[in-house]
């Protein structure tokens, strides 16, 4: 089938279901400006798709999606420009996601971090790896949390338990994040795409109108939810970036980077 969006986003068709891959497995499928455009525009082109009955949502390789890429952040420190595409694109993401009419799985295989935790959480279907894990950190890298975590997590897991992990940066395991309500069930890793496109395949039996008629009416309770949170969360992460507690956190983690590769690539 026709995929403007490779190479960062891979579509395959598997009968009536299309298989989603984020694909920068070396990144560990971290989102850069070309994967995030390619999130934001491939829901509409699924949605046009006559053949198309439900999605499945995956990452290459070892990760689902390790979030924002930091090397990125630091174009968007002077680029404003950008930066405020980048905002418009994830607002546009999320509504985009909760407007989209086919069911989606997402098949979490790995690390789900930020962005790549909030494609998972705004999908109908969470199933998670064993080794998978979930987090938000966009506090703890200096960010407001926008774009998922702050408008969706507490209708999700509860005010009290959003807040915790929210403003902390917890890591949370597989398990944990089916108990928070997070995930709907744990597979065993090498199960975990066979069982996506196992549920996919359920869905797309179903009648198509009654679905997507139902799941655009319990999306109406994220609709509802989101509306002004959404709003003032990104308007305050865009001036997230200008801070030096944010610019300073960023630049020693690229330092830190920088010096577990040499090391690595030192002789022994």
């Amino acid at each position: 089938m026709d995929n403007p969006f490779a190479p960062e986003l891979l579509i395959e068709e598997r009968g009536p279901v299309r298989l989603v891959t984020l694909n920068r497995p070396e990144a560990l499928n971290a989102t850069n400006e070309a994967l995030h455009h390619a999130l934001v525009r491939v829901w509409r082109h699924l949605a046009e798709d006559p053949g198309a009955r439900a999605v499945v949502l995956t990452g290459a390789g070892r990760a689902f999606s390790a979030g924002g890429d930091l090397q990125h952040f630091v174009e968007l420190w002077d680029d404003r420009e950008l930066r405020r595409a980048e905002i418009d694109g994830a607002r546009r993401l999320l509504n985009e996601m909760v407007d989209f009419p086919l069911p989606v799985v997402a098949a979490v295989n790995g690390a789900a971090v930020g962005l790549g935790c909030n494609l998972a959480v705004c999908s109908d279907i969470v199933l998670l790896a064993e080794s998978a894990f979930m987090s938000d950190p966009h506090v703890g890298v200096g960010l407001t949390a926008a774009d998922g975590g702050a408008p969706t997590w507490p209708l999700l897991m509860g005010m009290l338990r959003a807040k915790e992990y929210l403003l902390t940066s917890e890591r949370i395991p597989a398990h944990q994040a089916v108990s928070l309500g997070l995930a709907n069930r744990v597979v065993p890793d090498a199960e975990l795409l066979d069982e996506a496109l196992k549920v996919a395949g359920k869905l797309a039996a179903q009648p198509p109108q009654a679905v997507q008629s139902t799941k655009r009416a319990l999306n109406m309770h994220i609709k509802r939810a989101v509306a002004g949170v959404l709003e003032y969360a990104l308007g305050e992460e865009f001036a997230s970036f200008d801070t030096p507690e944010h610019q300073q956190l960023v630049r020693s983690f690229l330092e830190r980077s920088k010096a577990r590769t040499a090391a690595a690539g030192r002789p022994s």
